[in-house]
């Protein structure tokens, strides 16, 4: 009653001069208040701007460590086709499913063109509904019983209309085989931005890299609705073969794969691994040492074994190191088949630890004359022409292939041509075949998909009895999120500080992650436990009390006690390289927590339910009145705002900040018994993020999968009948969507939940 009455007692009081006003005394104070919990000095401290990048790299070297020592039980072709087969099987699940997948092949040629004796085809075909490939079909004027058929991955760095693509299609046609160069998803013709030339955007920018940064929008519309870019490439090309295997004359025993340098060489390795009629792959630069990183000393620990995090996905595939799938698992998976284990550069044969495990397994069929190597020379720091840099596949790397192919399928040597067409004469998308195949961008594709599947989620679960709908929805959150089980905790030290109110504590959910708090506490004597607050946001509990000061001292000063928690990553443990732009720390971060089986979204609320526990252990804490607020600081983008902007571009669009209030939601799904939930800026729907090429949500906020699981509105209605309240919600595009209620301030809002009994 008493704390009632102080709650009525306030707005009565403000109709009063007065000559001091404690509310905003306090907050004046707390806006000053040091938020710290750990001594940067200490051996703590000192670690935590690195905590994220360490604790990375230790479980990595477990991964490896247990990876190895599975490899080491690999004694015969039995027991590496057990090893092979299971981590294949974990890597086609990874991919995603081939959802929307047709058997019957639609192909269509919009162009042709005669060059030295090869007929070149502009060619679309269809990968799944509504998704076409652009490519082109390069092949001898007069077909023959036998040829060869060559697909052709291209790099990150052109399309496929690069001089080097088309050499190698004229020149291998001119010799008897037919070529199929197709244009991988958001590149070339079907890229995903409207920025091709200068005068395509009113400031410079880099023209040539778009299509390679737009494939990180990509990659999180694809991630959010738990497919990959890796696993569409990998559709793609696999309908490539489909292709190729429809021409007259084609021996089906003799396709090839060639994967360029610079990305293209990843898919290759993949799509071989996975599709047993091709017949040889060509992965540059995949499966073993990287021209950009050194051999560790200690390999066997410390070696790239799963890839490299990066915001580039295709580096680094899902679940692998959890899995097992490593990068030479992939590539020598397709033994006793051709593989010619190619490098842009200079290879120390010697130094490369994946290339000996190789052997091993081709040993296991002896099949050694079906592997084979081909490398450049120089290094990656060099220069041209000492370094044998180049786009895709250059002359010096193709003359190394060569011998390779000729060995394993009696291809001979070809003499090299070049006869090069212009893009437009290469160009195969026409307005009439985008209308005949229903072409449509990919966002669109990934939203009529998600559409589907989040519908069968929710049916699934409304088929159950009542009291089982819940616990389904933790079970498919808990496959996207991973495991947020809090870590058994007992009462926090508390620590006190300059302020009177406020102490901190810090947790450690995981060996070496440090989750520091802040627990601010009424003063006075209390006849009875008090009510709790919890708030958590991206930028941290330091902005709390700089942005939110006013609103923490109102709920203290009426006899609640408010926590503010930095999850990891966030507030003061963020990464020293910091930023929330594609190419930031916290997007590789994001990334590495895929690829060793959770996300970096389910760890933070592995945090903050740790936070929730340790509260729960405190003596003067009421267990059953705990509340959860959930903040972005996030400047919002106004609706005139020009957003369709090349990356890479300053000044950059302002990005959403949805963390605090995913978490608060999350949370009270785990923890049935939170009273309230309050969010503000958060996201409007998942569904949100897919209506356009453009994406203004850090990837680290995003796990795999989320949109196909569950929409923002069913976690809403999942936590009735407590009582949910969000504001100043954001798109996609991090605008607002609709207009507000008229504003009840968040204290208040609050007080008369976490207040009553």
């Amino acid at each position: 009653m008493r704390r009632l009455f102080v709650l009525l007692l306030i707005p009565l009081l403000a109709a009063f001069p007065r000559a001091a006003d404690p509310v905003a005394d306090l907050a004046a104070d707390l806006a000053k208040l040091s938020p710290r919990a750990i001594d940067p000095d200490s051996e703590t401290g000192k670690a935590i701007p690195k905590m994220l990048s360490s604790d990375a790299k230790s479980r990595l070297q477990a991964a490896a460590e247990r990876e190895n020592a599975e490899w080491a039980k690999v004694t015969d072709r039995a027991t590496w086709e057990k090893f092979r087969d299971q981590r294949l099987a974990a890597l086609r699940a990874a991919l995603g499913e081939p959802a929307g997948a047709t058997d019957k092949l639609r192909t269509r040629v919009t162009g042709k063109h005669e060059v030295e004796g090869v007929i070149v085809e502009n060619v679309v075909y269809e990968s799944r509904p509504g998704l076409v490939v652009t490519a082109n079909l390069y092949r001898p004027a007069k077909a023959t019983k036998g040829m060869p058929g060559i697909l052709l991955s291209h790099s990150h760095h052109s399309p496929r209309f690069q001089s080097e693509l088309q050499d190698m299609g004229v020149t291998w046609a001119s010799a008897g085989c037919v070529v199929l160069v197709p244009d991988h998803l958001g590149h070339g013709e079907r890229r995903q931005h409207p920025f091709n030339t200068e005068k395509d955007y009113d400031r410079p920018y880099k023209t040539g890299r778009q299509d390679y940064y737009f494939r990180h929008n990509s990659g999180s519309q694809l991630h959010l609705i738990g497919d990959s870019l890796m696993g569409w490439f990998v559709r793609d090309l696999s309908r490539g073969v489909d292709v190729l295997l429809a021409q007259q004359g084609i021996d089906s025993e003799k396709i090839v794969l060639l994967g360029a340098v610079a990305g293209g060489g990843d898919p290759a390795g993949v799509t071989a691994a996975l599709d047993p009629r091709i017949k040889v792959v060509v992965p540059f630069n995949f499966g073993g040492v990287q021209p950009d990183y050194t051999t560790p000393a200690n390999p066997d620990r410390d070696f790239y074994w799963f890839g490299l995090p990066y915001w580039e996905s295709t580096r680094c595939l899902k679940g692998g190191a959890a899995e097992g799938f490593a990068h030479w698992m992939i590539v020598g998976s397709v033994a006793p088949r051709g593989l010619i284990y190619s490098h842009e550069f200079a290879w120390d044969r010697e130094r490369d630890p994946a290339y000996a495990r190789i052997e091993k397994v081709f040993g296991f069929y002896k099949a050694g004359d079906k592997l084979a190597s081909a490398q450049g020379q120089g290094s990656l720091k060099g220069q041209a022409p000492e370094s044998s840099h180049c786009n895709n596949i250059g002359p010096l790397h193709r003359s190394r292939v060569y011998p390779g192919l000729e060995k394993m399928l009696d291809m001979p040597v070809p003499k090299e041509v070049s006869k090069r067409l212009t893009t437009d004469e290469l160009r195969a998308l026409t307005p009439e075949v985008v209308k005949e195949l229903g072409a449509k961008p990919l966002h669109e594709v990934a939203q009529a998909l998600v559409d589907e599947r989040v519908k069968a989620a929710d049916a699934r679960r409304d088929r159950l009895p009542k009291a089982e709908q819940l616990p389904a929805l933790r079970a498919d959150l808990t496959r996207v999120l991973g495991d947020s089980t809090p870590s058994p905790t007992k009462a926090p030290a508390l620590k006190a500080t300059t302020h009177a109110q406020a102490k901190t504590f810090v947790l450690e959910p995981e060996p070496g992650i440090f989750v520091p708090c802040v627990l601010l506490q009424p003063t006075g004597q209390l006849v009875e436990k008090m009510p709790v607050v919890v708030g958590i946001a991206q930028q941290g509990k330091g902005a709390f009390l700089k942005e939110r000061s006013k609103e923490i001292a109102t709920l203290l000063q009426v006899g609640s006690a408010v926590c503010l928690i930095d999850v990891r990553g966030t507030g003061e443990t963020q990464s020293a390289a910091g930023g929330r732009r594609h190419s930031s720390s916290a997007t590789s971060f994001a990334h590495m927590e895929t690829l060793l089986g959770r996300s970096l979204l389910g760890a933070r609320l592995r945090d903050l339910r740790t936070g929730l526990a340790a509260l729960r252990q405190i003596d003067s804490i009421d267990p059953k009145r705990i509340a959860l607020w959930g903040e972005s600081f996030a400047e919002v983008n106004p609706a005139s705002r020009k957003l369709a902007i090349p990356l890479e571009v300053d000044p950059y669009p302002p990005l959403a900040e949805p963390l605090g209030q995913l978490l608060v939601l999350l949370a009270g799904i785990y923890e049935p018994d939170l009273v309230a939930f309050h969010a503000r800026g958060g996201l409007h729907e998942f569904n949100d993020l897919l209506d356009s090429p453009f994406l203004y949500v850090p990837y680290d906020a995003l796990p795999p999968g989320i949109a196909a699981t569950v929409e923002i509105r069913d976690l809403v209605e999942a936590l009735a009948p407590r009582l949910v309240r969000m504001t100043a919600l954001v798109d996609g595009l991090n605008r607002r969507v609709g207009d507000d209620p008229p504003e009840v301030p968040v204290e208040q809002w609050l007080l008369t939940r976490v207040l009553r009994k």
